[in-house]
């Protein structure tokens, strides 16, 4: 067997300790059951930048919030943003979209029309790690106007 010839195969466990990961940085910052028509915004600020969360859906067992870090400085760069799914019941944060990925496959077989990497999922949710480690989460801000940044 060539190496062109094998399959990506996903490191199930790394992925799962990966959300599982994600789900507890963002538990050091989130209250936990959250009322959807409260607090539906807020800044998370640290030594390095900041992130903007908006709690989008609020369920008993999941909850979907969009994290996104704002910059001003280069009109021409998008802003990182992500749509994440928090499992409460089984302690994980998935990454559901990003930038410009709308669903995202498991695997990608490559190379593939959007050459999107065979573990593109795995990546995201690294990238989400990141995003989430960006300086020490030292306070976090509520608008007190609900409309604030709509």
């Amino acid at each position: 067997m060539t190496l062109m010839s094998r399959r990506y195969q996903p490191n199930v466990s790394q992925f799962l300790a990966l959300c599982g990961r994600n789900y507890h940085r963002i538990l050091l910052w989130m209250k936990v059951g959250m009322p959807d028509d409260e607090q539906s915004q807020w800044q998370v600020s640290g030594q390095v930048g900041t992130l903007n969360v908006k709690l989008l859906e609020n369920t008993r067992y999941t909850q979907l919030i969009e994290v996104s870090r704002p910059h001003t400085e280069h009109r021409l760069v998008s802003q990182p943003k992500v749509l994440v799914r928090i499992y409460h019941d089984a302690q994980l944060a998935e990454v559901l979209t990003s930038q410009h990925i709308y669903q995202l496959l498991p695997v990608y077989h490559y190379p593939n029309p959007s050459m999107h990497q065979p573990n593109e999922k795995y990546q995201i949710n690294a990238f989400l790690e990141e995003l989430l480690k960006i300086g020490c989460h030292d306070s976090v801000t509520i608008p007190t106007n609900k409309n604030a940044g709509k």
